[in-house]
C-alpha cells in the first residue's frame, strides 16, 4: 500500500482524486465486491453497494457536506414521484418549481453568497451581513478546521445540482418514469466517477442503464483501460507539466515577464485547461466502464472548431447540452424571446445590481436597457435581431456564472456570447462560410482558437489554482487587475534576443506543448485506430503500457502537480 501510495501524492487537506493511490485501492475493493454480485438478480444490492461506496468517496472529498448531497437526493426522489403522480399540469409544474427552487437555493447560497455580500460591502462601504454569520452554519456542517469567515464550496455541487434538476424536468416532460427505490436514485446522483467534476449525466441517459445494467466484457475492460491511461497522460504529462514548469510561474506575476512569455503562457493554458478537464473526464469514463456504465462524451477535439458556436458543441459537451436543452430552448432558442427570457433577464440584471450597487453603474445599465428597448420599438429589424440573439447572450452569461461567482467569469461568458453572435452576422455576408478549401478552414480554426484563448485571460485570472484557495471567495479587484496586466503584456513588444532566450530556457516545455497540440489536431480516424489497437492488444501489452504510463506519471508528479481545475466549480 505504501508503495502504491507513493506513486500518486496526496495532500491530507485535499480531496481524493484520480491521482491518489488510496483512490485506486478503494476502486479495487469496489470492483471486487461488485464483480461478486449478479447484475440482474442482485441489482438492488449492487446499487446499494455502489451508493455506499459513492457516499464514502464524497465524504472523503468534502467531509460532512455529504449531508447536502443527501438532502438533494432525498428531496428530489420524493418530488419526482409527486410530479409523476400529479393529476393536473398545475400540480406537476408546482412540484417541478419546488425542485428547481430547492436545488438552486442551495447552489446559490454556497456559491454566490459571499460574491454578492463582498460586492455590496465594497461598493457601499457597509456590511449588510456579518461574514461570520454567513459561514458559521456552513462550517458546522462541514466539520472542518477552516476559518469561520469563509463559506466552503462543496466539491461538485454545480454538477450534481444540474443532474437532479434534469431528473425532475425529464419526469415532467414524460421522458422517464421516477425510480422506485431511493437507493437507485441515490446511485444516479452520487455515482462517484463523475460526481465531483462531471461529465453531467442526464437522467434520461443514465436511468435506463440502472434498470438494465450491461455486462462487462474483455473489450469493455480494454476500452476502460485506454481511457484511464489516456486521461492520466493528459493530466500529468500535458496539464501538470506545463502548469508547474511554465504557466503558473508566469501567471503568478505576469508583470515580471515579457509579452512573449505571457503569450506563450496563454497558449499553454489553453492546452492545460483542456488536458486537465478532458483528462479527468477520460478517467471518469474509464472507471465507469469498469462497472459497466457508459458516461457521455464530454470533449470532441474542441480546438478543431471553426467558429465559437462550433467550439461550444465540442467543449464540455455535457454542460453545453444541458444549457441548450434546459435553458436556451425553453427561452425560445434562436426563434424568439419568451417569458422565460424575461425571467432570466430580470435575474441577471438583479444579480448585476447586487454585485455592484453603485448608482452610476446602475444608472448606466438602466440607460442601456431603456435605449435598447426604444430602438427595438422603433426599428423592426433591430427588434428581430435582438430577440433571436438575446437567448444566446443569456445562456452564455448564465454559463459564466455557473463557473464561478466573479466578474471575470461573467465577462468570460459574455465574450463567448458576443463571439457566437458576431460569427452569425459574419456568416450572412462572408463568402468563407462554405470553407471549401483547406486554407479557408485552417484560417477559421486559427481565428477561433485565438479568440477562445483570448477569452481565457479572464477565466484564468478568476480561477483558483491550489487546494488552499478552493472554496474561498473571489478577489474581484485583484482578478480584474491581473486580467488587465495580462492584456497590457500581450500588446507589449518583446526584443528578439529576449524571445530567443525564453525559447531556449523553456524548450522542453514548449516541445511538450507542441506535442500536445499536434496530437489534438490529429484526424479522428487516426485516434480511433490507435485506441482500437490498444483495446485489441494482448493483455501483456496492455499491462506493460499501463506500467509505463504509471511510471511516467510518478516521475512527473514527484516534481509537483496541480488540482483538477474543474473541482472548483
Amino acid at each position: 500500500m505504501n508503495a502504491l501510495h507513493g506513486i500518486f501524492h496526496h495532500n491530507a487537506a485535499a480531496p481524493w482524486t484520480f491521482l491518489d493511490g488510496s483512490f485506486w485501492l478503494f476502486l479495487l475493493v469496489v470492483l471486487a465486491v461488485d464483480a461478486g454480485m449478479h447484475r440482474d438478480r442482485q441489482r438492488s444490492l449492487r446499487h446499494l453497494w455502489l451508493l455506499a461506496a459513492s457516499l464514502l468517496f464524497y465524504w472523503k472529498t468534502s467531509g460532512w457536506f455529504v449531508l447536502i448531497l443527501a438532502f438533494s437526493t432525498v428531496s428530489d426522489h420524493f418530488i419526482g414521484h409527486r410530479i409523476a403522480a400529479g393529476r393536473t399540469d398545475r400540480t406537476k409544474n408546482g412540484w417541478l418549481a419546488l425542485s428547481i427552487f430547492l436545488n438552486l437555493t442551495v447552489l446559490f447560497y454556497f456559491k454566490y453568497t459571499y460574491f454578492l455580500t463582498e460586492s455590496w460591502n465594497t461598493a457601499t462601504g457597509a456590511s449588510i451581513i456579518p461574514r461570520n454569520w454567513l459561514a458559521m452554519g456552513c462550517n458546522a456542517v462541514a466539520g472542518t478546521s477552516w476559518s469561520v469567515d469563509r463559506i466552503l464550496l462543496p466539491v461538485g455541487i454545480s454538477f450534481y445540482t444540474f443532474q437532479t434538476i434534469s431528473y425532475t424536468v425529464d419526469i415532467r416532460r414524460g421522458l422517464i418514469q421516477p425510480l422506485r427505490r431511493l437507493s437507485d436514485f441515490g446511485f444516479y446522483v452520487s455515482f462517484f466517477p463523475q460526481l465531483v467534476a462531471g461529465p453531467i449525466v442526464r437522467a434520461k441517459d443514465f436511468v435506463p442503464q440502472i434498470l438494465s445494467p450491461k455486462p462487462v466484457s474483455r473489450d469493455t475492460i480494454g476500452r476502460a483501460g485506454f481511457w484511464i491511461l489516456n486521461g492520466l497522460l493528459k493530466k500529468v504529462l500535458l496539464a501538470d507539466w506545463i502548469a508547474v514548469n511554465f504557466n503558473d510561474r508566469v501567471f503568478a506575476d505576469p508583470s515580471a515577464h515579457s509579452g512573449f512569455e505571457v503569450l506563450m503562457a496563454m497558449y499553454g493554458y489553453s492546452l492545460q485547461v483542456y488536458a486537465d478537464f478532458s483528462g479527468y473526464t477520460d478517467m471518469a469514463i474509464g472507471v465507469a466502464l469498469l462497472m459497466g456504465y457508459h458516461l457521455p462524451q464530454n470533449f470532441n477535439s474542441p480546438y478543431k472548431a471553426d467558429s465559437c458556436g462550433n467550439f461550444w458543441k465540442r467543449w464540455h459537451m455535457s454542460l453545453s447540452g444541458w444549457l441548450k436543452d434546459y435553458l436556451y430552448i425553453p427561452m425560445g432558442g434562436n426563434r424568439r424571446a419568451s417569458w422565460f427570457t424575461s425571467i432570466c433577464g430580470v435575474f441577471l440584471l438583479s444579480f448585476v445590481a447586487l454585485m455592484w450597487p453603485n448608482p452610476k453603474v446602475l444608472g448606466g445599465i438602466a440607460g442601456v436597457v431603456m435605449a435598447a428597448a426604444l430602438a427595438m420599438a422603433r426599428i423592426p429589424t433591430f427588434h428581430r435581431w435582438v430577440t433571436t440573439n438575446i437567448n444566446i447572450w443569456m445562456t452564455m452569461l448564465l454559463g459564466g456564472l455557473w463557473h464561478g461567482a466573479g466578474w471575470n467569469f461573467v465577462i468570460w461568458g459574455g465574450l463567448n456570447g458576443i463571439g457566437i453572435t458576431v460569427y452569425k452576422l459574419w456568416r450572412k455576408v462572408s463568402p468563407w462560410e462554405a470553407k471549401d478549401t483547406f486554407w479557408k478552414r485552417a484560417v477559421a480554426v486559427g481565428l477561433t482558437f485565438h479568440f477562445i484563448t483570448f477569452t481565457r485571460i479572464w477565466f484564468r485570472s478568476a480561477s483558483h489554482t491550489t487546494w488552499a484557495t478552493f472554496g474561498t471567495e473571489h478577489d474581484m479587484v485583484g482578478e480584474w487587475d491581473t486580467a488587465m496586466t495580462i492584456l497590457a503584456k500581450l500588446v507589449e513588444s518583446t526584443p528578439w534576443a529576449v524571445g530567443a532566450e525564453v525559447l531556449g530556457h523553456y524548450r522542453s516545455v514548449f516541445a511538450v506543448m507542441a506535442l500536445g497540440y499536434v496530437i489534438h489536431l490529429l484526424p479522428s480516424r487516426v485516434k480511433h485506430k490507435y485506441r482500437e489497437a490498444f483495446v485489441e492488444a494482448p493483455i501483456a501489452l496492455q499491462v506493460g503500457g499501463a506500467i509505463a504510463v504509471v511510471t511516467i506519471a510518478s516521475a512527473i508528479l514527484s516534481a509537483g502537480g496541480t488540482p483538477f481545475i474543474y473541482f472548483q466549480f
